[in-house]
């Protein structure tokens, strides 16, 4: 297993080096000092869901300079969610694992909890202060048991040479969209904005409409429980997302019917798209923006024009966009692990700027730590007033209220809806 991974160490140990001259020492920028014997002979087992893990498996490379007896390796499990449980009472059960926070409070996993390292007694010795607060998930009992690896966010790519090419300057907020996309409507792309019309959380009605909403009711935490519980007037809430984006899609910045004809799914058909190299906006997640970087060299018209691009946050406000930060995975402990120490050890090595920044860069995902700089892929975040940028822990959003806003979006987006009957209609708009 080792040897096949040596494979992978370059890329992992390029960004390492571009890392290190990163700004003054800060909270997670401590070099890693093994706690153990350099000859320490072990092996560990991380269990996940992705079909390949290169990112993971690099690290692997890197934790081996460390620990050269060491032996790590990564499995897949199909049906990863109702195995996971089980596995971890199997006779050869992992030592690592994926989870997510839309596992805590689900009594199915109750007992997977229960035999998960709790990371934030003191005693375990692992720091994890360089991952943004709003980003730590918590048990009811208010333990630390996971640690995101990677996240995720809605907005747009951005084909930065087209905005170079026509000297435009890449709109903040919605004032500033609209005129952009009218010049670049009389420069002659048919539609400045892009995006799959679809009704998940990769469509581009959400991309664009939902930080708005999740924003704004944020901002009015009184109202979160009457849209958990799916009450009618509480649709009210969602008037100025849906108002907006009523306005975006009847404006000239985007065309739907050229989206539903040219974007036939919301994730290989919009990379592939994006590359073709005549959109100056694609709305989309970072999710799809993780799988760019393997599909550069599948596009023709991305090979002979290659183009820099980078990711942005949709300009749906009047002052700025709004970054909603959401975990795509988290790290766990089994606590039963007959390597436990190292299993530990691992992911102190491992939870650091320097290493999530190179996990997060390898896999084209942002990084959970509090510096975007490290990436210039995902740069423009940082750019974003802290007022604005948020975790979706913080709206307090349950997912039947968050699927209720998806089909207003999906129905006012599409015009089989107004504004006012998407409102008057929360609770009971149909959902594809």
């Amino acid at each position: 297993m080792k040897k096949t991974l040596r494979m992978v160490v370059s890329l992992s140990m390029v960004i390492m080096l571009l890392l290190q001259g990163c700004g003054s020492p800060k909270k997670g920028d401590a070099p890693f000092a093994p706690k153990y014997d350099k000859d320490t002979e072990f092996s560990l087992t991380v269990a996940g869901s992705y079909g390949n893990f290169e990112s993971l498996e690099a690290e692997f490379e890197r934790f081996y300079e460390y620990y050269p007896n060491a032996n790590l390796q990564y499995v897949t499990m199909d049906d990863y969610k109702n195995v996971i449980p089980s596995a971890l009472v199997s006779s050869e059960p992992p030592d690592i694992f994926t989870t997510n926070g839309s596992m805590i409070g689900d009594e199915k996993y109750d007992a997977m909890f229960e035999a998960c390292e709790v990371f934030s007694d003191s005693s375990v010795g692992i720091d994890y202060s360089c991952i943004r607060d709003s980003l730590i998930r918590t048990t009811d009992s208010g333990d630390v048991v996971m640690l995101p690896i990677f996240t995720t966010s809605y907005g747009m790519l951005v084909n930065m040479d087209i905005f170079e090419k026509e000297g435009l300057k890449v709109p903040n907020n919605f004032k500033e969209l609209m005129d952009v996309c009218a010049k670049l409507k009389a420069a002659g792309y048919e539609s400045p904005v892009m995006g799959p019309d679809v009704f998940s959380g990769s469509g581009l009605f959400n991309c664009f409409a939902y930080p708005m909403f999740a924003y704004d009711v944020m901002k009015n935490s009184d109202k979160v429980d009457a849209l958990n519980n799916l009450e009618s007037a509480s649709g009210e809430m969602m008037r100025p997302a849906l108002e907006r984006l009523s306005e975006f899609v009847n404006s000239d910045c985007i065309d739907i019917a050229k989206c539903q004809e040219e974007i036939t799914d919301e994730y290989e058909a919009v990379i592939m798209r994006f590359f073709e190299g005549d959109v100056p906006m694609m709305l989309a997640t970072g999710d799809v923006v993780s799988g760019t970087g393997k599909r550069e060299s599948k596009s023709d018209a991305f090979t002979a024009n290659p183009f820099k691009y980078r990711f942005y946050t949709a300009p749906a406000g009047d002052d700025d966009g709004y970054f909603i930060n959401s975990i795509s995975i988290c790290f766990s402990v089994n606590k039963n692990s007959r390597n436990l120490d190292m299993a530990n050890e691992f992911m102190r090595f491992l939870i650091s700027k320097k290493e999530l920044s190179n996990m997060a860069a390898s896999k084209r995902l942002i990084t959970p730590i509090d510096d975007f700089s490290t990436d210039e892929l995902y740069s423009s975040l940082a750019d974003i007033p802290s007022d604005r940028s948020f975790s979706d822990k913080e709206t307090g959003l349950m997912d039947p209220a968050v699927r209720q806003f998806r089909a207003a979006i999906y129905a006012v987006g599409n015009g089989t809806m107004t504004v006012d009957e998407a409102v008057a209609a929360y609770g009971n708009i149909p959902e594809e």
